[in-house]
């Protein structure tokens, strides 16, 4: 009986050219990446958020004054 490989009877990667192989497990790590980034962007990291909004959350918790807000918001724009 012929053997399929190292125990990955579900696809005999010997079977393919190794152009394709490489293709293949890029996809994979490529496929990872994405998943790996789209959870740190949903679960609230600070990702996406712009200076402008970071520094009005600054200034409603009262991290700054009103003064330091007006000063850095005209440095922003």
């Amino acid at each position: 009986m012929w053997h399929w490989g190292w125990g990955f009877g579900v696809f005999p990667f010997f079977l393919v050219g190794a152009g394709l192989r490489v293709i293949v497990i890029a996809a994979i790590v490529v496929g990872v990446v994405y998943l790996v980034r789209g959870i740190g962007r949903r679960s609230g990291t600070g990702h996406g958020e712009s200076a402008l909004d970071i520094l009005e959350k600054r200034y409603a918790r009262g991290e700054i004054t009103r003064e330091q807000f007006e000063e850095m918001k005209r440095n922003l724009r």
